[in-house]
């Protein structure tokens, strides 16, 4: 949200005025949500000043406070037709309209509002902002960037141009980046973290050594020092801690539908979907969904006559997941112990569907999977393709786990699925390219 010292640069600001009195009081009270007073304080701003428009893009911001989606754009409409060419309220309606996925307008609004006030660090922050959840990297590099000719040297914004610039694969500039912030704070944990990412995005891991070492110095038990240690040694950890998914995915949730679907063509929990439907068109069956995440599968199915559970260890990915009406219940932890933990032969279908990639080691969680399931049960689930001449799990430099398919194979005939259907699939796509996996169908025995 932008600061007062910018909101109240109003269009037809005078020397004297007559609103600010009000308009702070109102701001100060919704950021408090006492919406009730704010709404009286802005009645009284609009009586003076009829057709202030940072009346209304406070009415906006309270609307939406409130839940009020559709009065929070009239309002912030509203603002921006009075005054066309005010930042601020050009902004505000740009951030909105991004909170709600509506990423073209929120893109090209966000564009007018830097050209409008270039200089302007808070107008950055937001229009920064409005890139990432757009998806929009190359937007976010762009303005990063001339972020840093304003600040020369800015800290936060070097660390997000280093990141930015490694999800789209210039891992030399990257890391280039995070070497000049370890090379200034030598025990500044992000810097070190970032340069370690790099290191490893760029297939380079043994390159982040001392710096892994530099963080265990700093907190010796930290899972996620430890798992990125291992790595810069050479080996591959089973799977992922906890503490990397969790905060990644929790960062994500809000707009991780429209991201997947719309920018990756993430259509697999469609497919997969419309396979269960296939056979169980009256709906009555239960379901495990492993690695939930905001319940794509679950948008698909509808509600069924049984139950459908959800399991993600990603508190926000179950909160927007919860939204859509259709699960039966959650459960937050690690789906290892999720499956450990549960009575056997209590689902007809578990799926798993790119939750492997962050899982790992699947050892374990094959024969669980056929314990729990009723007989005739199904376990649906992806990987990505490793190459069947190397090991059966690489870890990937992006971060995700490969599986060899033969493997795979192996392991689901030594838990007991006497059928065992596999078919090769276009995951997703990342910076326009495919992503190559698998998926696979194992019917445990009637």
């Amino acid at each position: 949200m932008p600061s007062s010292s910018i909101f109240f640069i109003s269009a037809t600001a005078t020397v004297s005025d007559p609103n600010r009195k009000h308009l702070e009081a109102a701001r100060t009270l919704i950021a408090k949500g006492d919406l009730k007073q704010a709404a009286l304080t802005l009645n009284k701003a609009q009586k003076q000043m009829p057709n202030d428009a940072r009346v209304f893009m406070l009415a906006g911001l309270m609307a939406e406070k409130s839940g009020n989606t559709k009065g929070a754009f009239e309002a912030l409409r509203r603002s921006v037709s009075l005054a066309p060419d005010w930042g601020p309220g050009l902004l505000e309606l740009a951030l909105l309209l991004a909170r709600q996925n509506q990423f073209q307008e929120a893109v090209e609004t966000a564009e007018k509002v830097a050209k409008l006030e270039p200089n302007n660090l808070q107008v950055l922050a937001g229009v920064i902002d409005i890139a990432h959840r757009a998806g929009h990297t190359e937007m976010a590099v762009r303005h990063l960037r001339r972020g840093l000719e304003l600040v020369p040297g800015d800290t936060m914004l070097r660390r997000l141009l280093a990141r930015d610039l490694s999800e789209q694969g210039r891992h030399e500039e990257s890391l280039a980046l995070w070497t000049e912030l370890v090379a200034e704070s030598p025990t500044d944990p992000q810097a070190l973290v970032g340069r370690v990412q790099a290191c490893i995005a760029s297939g380079q891991p043994a390159e982040a050594l001392a710096n892994t070492q530099a963080l265990l110095a700093l907190a010796p038990d930290d899972a996620v020092y430890q798992y990125y240690a291992q790595l810069a040694r050479g080996e591959t950890p089973t799977q992922q801690p906890a503490e990397l998914t969790r905060p990644m995915f929790d960062s994500m949730a809000e707009f991780y539908d429209m991201h997947m679907v719309r920018g990756l063509k993430y259509q697999l929990p469609k497919l997969v979907a419309d396979k269960i439907l296939a056979r169980y068109p009256d709906k009555k069956l239960n379901v495990l969904d492993l690695g939930c995440g905001t319940g794509l599968l679950g948008v698909c199915l509808g509600r069924l006559d049984g139950f459908l559970i959800g399991v993600d260890l990603s508190h926000k990915m179950v909160e927007q997941a919860a939204r859509h009406n259709v699960y039966d219940r959650f459960h937050t932890v690690n789906l290892h112990d999720a499956l450990a933990n549960t009575p056997e032969a209590l689902y007809q279908v578990i799926t798993a569907l790119d939750v492997f990639i962050y899982a790992g080691d699947i050892t374990r969680a094959i024969p669980d999977a056929f314990r729990i399931l009723t007989p005739g049960g199904q376990l649906m689930f992806s990987c990505e393709t490793t190459s069947e001449a190397g090991p059966d799990l690489v870890l990937l430099p992006m971060g995700r786990y490969a599986h060899k398919r033969s493997h795979v194979e192996a392991l689901c005939k030594a838990a007991g699925f006497d059928a065992i259907e596999v078919e090769e699939s276009v995951l997703r796509h990342e910076n326009n390219t495919p992503v190559h996996g698998f998926v696979v169908v194992a019917h445990k025995p009637a």
